[in-house]
């Protein structure tokens, strides 16, 4: 009798003897080359553009390193252990379209009505930095938020440094929210400036009473101080007038 293994390999010579001798194709049907696709192209996106920004230029981190950092386990604390410096520039701002109603001198409580229905919230003051002049809210960009606390904060300090050229002294020059302990930057942030942002760099942002200001993809980094790198071509300004009743 012959063993199943012994049978299983014959039948394993024969297939393989047949499909040499062309048994197993289809000799009837050779291949035969498909021309060139001649019709309409598809409509394909363009590929994504990589950011090519190094992760710092000197001491100081790149929206795109930081960032990058941020969201890393390797080096997530390499970022956020302590205060680090980020430089970029400055592309939004979110006091210079404030309504009327909020602009005015610290003490003074906005109306009731303020902003007017139909009108976004008031925001903390706020700007955002990133690797590239004038990027838009596609790219990477960094929130920064601490250095004023409302709008009117903003405004007082606003017609301070519009009577001053430089700060000869900062205790007495530089306007100070008391509530956050920090002196507001002179000059005020606005858009084109290049900056170098130093603070505490982190996915939250927890001074403000109205709750957390939060960013999980680029994070929001809470102010100390800002170097001017590149000044603005316009200084800050509002562009609705301040309120009547100051």
């Amino acid at each position: 009798m012959r063993s199943p293994l012994r049978s299983g390999a014959l039948a394993f010579t024969v297939l393989a003897l047949a499909c040499t001798s062309g048994a197993c194709g289809s000799a009837d049907e050779p291949y035969k080359p498909a021309p060139a696709w001649s019709g309409r192209s598809p409509n394909l996106p363009s590929p994504p553009q990589i950011n090519s920004a190094p992760v710092k230029v000197g001491d100081a981190y790149t929206i795109v390193g930081a960032s990058h950092h941020l969201r890393s386990r390797m080096h997530n604390t390499e970022v956020t252990k302590a205060s680090i410096p980020i430089t970029g520039y400055i592309v939004e701002e979110s006091y210079s379209t404030a309504p009327s109603c909020a602009i005015h001198k610290i003490g003074k409580k906005d109306p009731d009505d303020c902003p007017p229905a139909g009108s976004p919230p008031i925001e903390i003051p706020s700007f955002w930095i990133a690797d590239t002049k004038g990027a838009g809210k596609d790219a990477p960009r960094i929130r920064v938020l601490g250095w004023a606390k409302n709008v009117a904060t903003v405004y007082e300090a606003m017609e301070k440094y519009n009577k001053l050229k430089e700060i000869k002294d900062p205790a007495k020059d530089l306007f100070k929210d008391d509530i956050w302990s920090v002196d507001v930057p002179f000059p005020i942030p606005a858009v084109g400036a290049k900056v170098k942002v130093t603070g505490k760099y982190g996915f939250t942002f927890s001074k403000s009473s109205t709750g957390l200001v939060s960013d999980p993809v680029n994070g929001v980094i809470t102010y100390e101080k800002v170097e001017v790198v590149e000044p603005a071509p316009e200084k800050a300004s509002f562009k609705n007038p301040a309120s009547t009743a100051r």
